[in-house]
């Protein structure tokens, strides 16, 4: 069988999908990828075929921006117009496009790519999506609601307000209780484990003496690029010699743009995050929703700065069920860092104990291949 898989976003929307492509794949489907032109290479990087369909949201590699006011109202209409409006109404033409010609049997979108949901039902094709907001809120329906009949008029679409966001079957990928109660998934939702469950590099035998700490840092790979001089602030903060530290900065920015640095702390583009969060004792990231999942479905605590999108969703879904601490991006010193850091490196923190209780609860979702098999069954 044929399934197109499709993201609207970059490197943060792309990897949600990836497992469920590689299980289809493994199981003899044909699978072929449509996205933004940015995105083709990373795709074809992970052996699948990808189409450009347009809706650019990527900045220009070479393009830096200062840290700026989270402002959520600002936020949730970037949601609606951007990606339902501009890159919904081009990404529909064109995957629609794609979609006629190929015919595929099913099609799996991230959850933000709603123009391709759009291309689909017109077609008549089957429709899944993956959350990739995870906790909710970025996605405020009184906005959304305009854009999105606007757009399925323009599909000969009734205007049916239960219909667009979604698809047929919801796959959420996320810790149970994550999900803010406020903002529910619809009925054809299904809660399934984090794949990074699936994925994790599995520890290595143990060292004859007390190993080192150790802690993961990102940004993203989109909000790096407008993170100002937060990476420097925040490796003065961990500069401690008996803390080994692994930062990663994105595709876009060079390591050398961070200067020198101490052995103890490692700088690198991109590392891939099951082998980034291996035997970690930290993460202190921009509270993105793959990171965050992924951190407390392996019982990690969370530094957590959110410097836009659904971040500050994710941080106050965070400090609400007590798994991290939460700074202020724009105004937070080393020694702030240095101190949270400090704090939820100890091995009986309280937020390290609700991080393992969620991941404890994690493992006993469907996996990835039984998300797989529903997805079948979608199919047929």
């Amino acid at each position: 069988m044929r399934v197109l898989v499709t993201f609207a976003g970059g490197t943060g929307h792309f990897l949600p999908t990836l497992p469920y492509a590689r299980e289809l794949r493994a199981r003899g489907h044909q699978v072929r990828y449509a996205c933004q032109s940015a995105m083709v290479a990373p795709v074809e990087a992970e052996g699948f075929p990808a189409a450009d369909t347009g809706g650019p949201t990527l900045l220009p590699p070479d393009e830096r921006r200062p840290l700026g006011l989270v402002d959520r109202s600002r936020e949730q209409r970037v949601v609606t117009d951007f990606f339902i409006g501009q890159v919904g109404t081009e990404r529909a033409a064109r995957t629609g496009g794609l979609i006629d010609g190929w015919r595929p049997d099913l099609v799996l979108r991230d959850e933000v790519d709603v123009g391709v949901g759009v291309a689909a039902e017109a077609a008549g094709v089957p429709c899944a999506d993956v959350i990739v907001l995870a906790v909710g809120g970025a996605l405020d329906a009184d906005l959304q609601r305009a854009p999105l009949r606007e757009l399925r008029s323009l599909y000969g679409l009734p205007p049916d307000e239960r219909a667009g966001l979604h698809g047929d079957l919801t796959l959420e990928p996320v810790p149970p209780g994550l999900r803010d109660p406020t903002d529910p998934l619809p009925s054809t939702a299904v809660a399934v484990r984090p794949p990074i469950l699936d994925e994790a590099v599995p520890a290595g035998p143990a060292p004859p003496r007390p190993r080192r700490k150790s802690v993961y840092v990102t940004l993203g790979t989109i909000f790096a690029q407008e993170s100002g001089d937060l990476f420097p602030r925040l490796l003065a903060g961990l500069h401690e010699p008996d803390v080994d530290v692994l930062v990663t900065v994105g595709r876009q920015l060079d390591p050398a743009e961070l200067g020198p640095q101490p052995a103890n702390v490692r700088i690198e583009r991109f590392v891939p995050l099951a082998e980034a969060l291996a035997d970690r004792d930290l993460v202190v990231s921009h509270a993105g929703s793959g990171t965050v999942v992924a951190t407390l479905a392996l019982g990690l605590p969370s530094l957590l700065l959110p410097m836009g999108a659904d971040q500050p969703w994710v941080a106050d879904r965070g400090r609400a069920l007590g798994v991290c601490r939460v700074l202020d991006p724009l105004t937070c010193t080393p020694g702030e860092v240095r101190s949270d850091a400090l704090h939820l490196l100890a091995g009986d923190c309280p937020e390290r104990a609700a991080a393992r209780e969620l991941a404890r609860r994690a493992r006993a979702l469907p996996t990835t291949a039984q998300a797989v098999d529903l997805l079948e069954r979608l199919i047929r």
